[in-house]
């Protein structure tokens, strides 16, 4: 509820001249992080899949992240209370568009597990020949 809360709050808060600002992501993302942050959006956008002004993209994307069923004790779905549904779903949209990218940067700038271990175990290959000094030839 208060990662909902924090979207809607940080979608009215960077809304400015027809533009969402990027900071509206980070604003969220420092608080409850990416995998919080797209559970809230997944979950909103499985609710909405019927609403033409979330983009087909995000749609597709919505579907392959696992939001879990969350029944009450009279069998209606909890995962209604957290729906972001004080936003514009076009801003929803370009928010979670947003988050996406930036998303996929922080990605690209971290260097792999395996590419981390192939590199340090070159540095050490290297570091276990010996030198050779070459002798002058006189």
């Amino acid at each position: 509820m208060a990662c909902k809360e924090s979207i809607e709050q940080a979608i009215a808060d960077h809304y400015r001249d027809n533009r969402l600002g990027a900071e509206a992501v980070h604003q969220v993302l420092e608080q409850f992080g990416y995998d919080r942050m797209f559970y809230v959006l997944a979950n909103t956008i499985r609710q909405k899949d019927f609403d033409g002004r979330i983009s087909r993209n995000n749609k597709t994307w919505a579907k392959t992240i696992p939001v879990y069923e969350n029944p009450d004790g009279f069998g209606c779905d909890r995962n209604v209370y957290f729906v972001v549904d004080r936003s514009h779903p076009g801003l929803l949209d370009l928010f979670l568009t947003q988050a996406r990218k930036e998303y996929a940067l922080s990605q690209e700038k971290k260097p792999s597990v395996r590419d981390s271990l192939n590199k340090n175990a070159g540095q050490q290959t290297r570091a276990e020949k010996p030198k050779r000094h070459k002798s002058r030839e006189r």
